[in-house]
């Protein structure tokens, strides 16, 4: 039977009805039906936890770069910095004999041996090794000094050290100057994704070393990301990147919350952190100003999470939250401030003479319910009104079916649940007030426990479901974030996690292709429709949207199966302008719910699109299992699949 296209557009999307599981998805699609979807719906958080950035997303190869690791009060820890040569050799020693006030431990390497027949000194495998491959090159930084004049070389060697993979020429010290600041480039001959750095000498000598930094010439938009892993981002189009937590931002303890002063200006001088939340040191390489500027890069509104005075353990009265507040708007100033201003000179400094994009910041992160975390919270919103009244401004406490006692413009959800909780959740929003409340930031979800694995098919069905449900109530959600994003597979302090890497190579879980069913949904139309049929099938959820490109305002629809039988489902479509001829469906699913992908076989559970051709009925199956998105264009776009398929 030939589709007539003049008429109300049917597509039949199965053909298989057995039991009678199946039903029909009624889609009002004529000018004017719909809701307008935030620009803003979906994007990313960033929180440092599982080595995201340190050993992530930051290109940084020298883990524990300025020996500081394991604090400033007392000599630091050395590792993973390790001898090269045998323990008659060469004495390693960490001293307070750095040339940053900030940053006042660097490493002595004493070399013991005369005309050494082999190099001695000291290596530094980075986060789990470093990925080093021939014709790549790497920029080395690092400061230098000596007791009598000597040489070393820096080199790159293999994981067992029998290889050479780049190296300096002799490095000359003049043990009369001082500290010395040494940069190099090396390009590699030889390939290994577990290599180390190493800095040597092969006669006796004392030398220092500190802040030494190695990282790859080719970064992501040339601002020091890990290129794999920002374009993976970039696949995601996000609207938004809340940073940089989570509880990273509040620490453990206060004196280990992130605090962005002491993230920014020259790399050498910030003295890092100890992330005591997540349990490893910070370098703070990745910084406010990397933050902004990644959020410029991935073209999606920077969110700025700040602590509020609140930790895990202890808390700061609001009689004395003066500093803190005056930290928030100093850093509203580092972003947004001119360059002639304190702050916006800093920023300029550093590279950025413009001010960013910043419009949200929210005042801590899940410390609703703390002793002082509203009366603080106060004093931050009025603060920053006074100075940045289009700031919009998210607070912790849930304000979905009370009102909160406070202003606010966004309040936070956060739900890590199972995955059957999570499907039914996608009513979550179907009751909330309309009303002119602040909107819903469902700044953090997943599924979490046995269900989730690390990172089921499963899991991300029932995200599916959660998210389409937000889609549907994006009138009262404004933002939404899937969490945690990054994760380190040498460091697992959570799981599931969205994206997962070594020092090498990546891969996305069936969560983080989830989202990228989503990323031509901010800024669309959500459609009216209406399903029905089979009052058996409970297990399917579905949206229509309208895509906001002019040039393609296709019609794409959404559905998930959450069910372990096959359910047909008949589309139909009002209105004359849909080509029915060149639509197409992308289908996530699998042989079994728990399926993952991995690094031996990352393309397990991944989208796989169908091309629907001819004008005859289309038989396609909405598995058991499945999530399916079908894109519909109009007559008069250039029948090109739409975005969201031909890059999946």
């Amino acid at each position: 039977m030939e589709l007539l296209l003049l008429l109300p557009l049917v597509i039949f999307l199965s053909i298989y009805c057995a039991h009678g599981r199946s039903i029909t998805m009624h889609v009002l699609s004529d000018e004017g039906d719909g809701t307008p979807i935030p620009s803003t719906l979906f994007g990313i958080f960033f929180e440092e936890i599982n080595h995201a950035g340190n050993g992530g997303l930051w290109s940084e190869l020298v883990s524990n770069r300025g020996f500081e690791a394991g604090g400033q009060n007392t000599p630091s820890n050395i590792a993973p910095w390790t001898p090269v040569g045998s323990s008659s050799d060469v004495l390693l020693a960490t001293e307070r004999a750095s040339p940053f006030a900030r940053n006042p431990i660097a490493l002595r390497v004493e070399v013991l041996c005369d005309s050494c027949q082999a190099p001695v000194g000291v290596a530094n495998p980075g986060y789990w090794g470093m990925d080093v491959r021939a014709g790549d090159e790497y920029k080395i930084i690092f400061w230098l000094k000596a007791a009598t004049s000597s040489s070393v070389v820096v080199s790159f060697v293999s994981s067992d050290s029998s290889v050479t993979l780049a190296q300096s020429d002799t490095i000359n010290v003049d043990g009369t100057k001082g500290w010395t600041k040494q940069e190099i480039v090396l390009k590699a001959q030889a390939t290994d994704h577990y290599a180390q750095l190493t800095v040597t000498s092969k006669e006796k000598t004392v030398f220092w070393i500190d802040q030494v930094s190695a990282m790859p010439v080719e970064t992501y938009k040339g601002h020091g990301f890990r290129k794999d892993l920002a374009l993976m981002l970039e696949e995601l189009k996000p609207r938004f990147i809340r940073f940089p937590g989570g509880c990273y931002v509040e620490g453990e303890r206060l004196q280990n919350a992130w605090r962005w002063r002491a993230s920014v200006g020259p790399w050498e001088e910030r003295p890092g952190h100890l992330g005591d939340v997540w349990g490893y040191w910070s370098d703070d390489g990745i910084g406010y100003f990397e933050f902004l500027q990644l959020a410029e890069d991935l073209d999606a509104l920077p969110i700025w999470v700040f602590n509020n005075g609140v930790s895990h353990t202890d808390e700061v009265a609001t009689s004395l939250i003066g500093p803190f507040v005056q930290e928030a708007l100093d850093g509203l100033e580092f972003a947004l401030g001119s360059s002639s201003s304190k702050y916006g000179a800093l920023r300029a400094q550093m590279g950025h003479p413009e001010p960013f994009n910043l419009k949200y910041v929210a005042i801590g992160n899940e410390d609703c319910g703390k002793q002082y975390y509203r009366d603080n919270y106060l004093q931050f919103y009025y603060a920053i009104k006074k100075y940045y009244p289009d700031i919009s401004i998210v607070t912790n406490c849930d304000g979905s079916y009370r009102q909160l006692d406070h202003p606010a413009d966004l309040y936070d959800f956060h739900i890590y649940t199972s995955a059957s909780n999570l499907f039914n959740m996608n009513h979550q929003f179907d009751k909330i007030s309309r009303n002119d409340g602040p909107k819903a930031f469902v700044s953090e979800y997943a599924v979490t426990g046995n269900d989730a694995g690390r990172g089921s098919l499963l899991a991300a069905l029932a995200e599916a479901a959660f998210l389409i449900g937000i889609e549907r109530n994006s009138d009262v959600v404004h933002m939404t974030s899937y969490a945690p994003l990054f994760v380190n597979n040498n460091d697992r302090r959570w799981n599931p996690d969205s994206i997962v890497y070594d020092s090498w190579q990546s891969y996305g879980t069936p969560s983080y292709w989830v989202q990228k069913f989503f990323k031509l949904s901010s800024g669309a139309t959500l459609l009216p429709s209406n399903i029905t049929g089979s009052t058996n099938v409970n297990s399917v959820v579905t949206s229509a949207i309208r895509s906001s490109d002019t040039n393609d305002p296709s019609i794409i629809v959404k559905a998930v199966n959450f069910g372990n039988k096959a359910v047909g489902l008949k589309l139909n479509i009002d209105g004359s302008f849909w080509n029915s001829a060149n639509s197409t469906a992308v289908i996530l699913t699998s042989n079994n719910v728990m399926d993952e992908n991995s690094f031996s076989n990352p393309t397990k559970v991944v989208t796989k699109t169908v091309t629907m051709s001819g004008k005859n009925q289309m038989g396609i199956t909405l598995p058991a299992y499945s999530f399916m998105a079908i894109t519909v264009p109009s007559l008069g776009s250039n029948s090109r699949d739409s975005e969201l398929h031909s890059d999946m």
